[in-house]
């Protein structure tokens, strides 16, 4: 199960339910997925299929919704626990 945290440009941001305690998210668009990490700072865990350019956009959006990712996380994992 996924949770989405926003919708922005062509792509989708996501959490899977329980997948790992370490902050990250999923960024998924037509041709291809991401994970990025959270902390100790926004970076690269893995791709599939994007380019390089896209990977930078994807980076740039969650730079600019990272209070909302980190806020939407929180909520995710409180749910996780009832």
């Amino acid at each position: 199960m996924s949770s989405t945290v926003f919708r922005a440009r062509g792509f989708r941001c996501f959490f899977f339910s329980k997948e790992e305690e370490r902050v990250h998210i999923h960024v998924e668009h037509p041709d291809g997925v991401a994970k990025f990490w959270m902390s100790p700072r926004i970076h690269l865990a893995s791709s599939h299929g994007l380019r390089p350019k896209q990977i930078h956009e994807a980076r740039s959006l969650i730079e600019e919704h990272e209070i909302e990712i980190h806020q939407a996380w929180q909520r995710h994992i409180r749910r996780g626990s009832d």
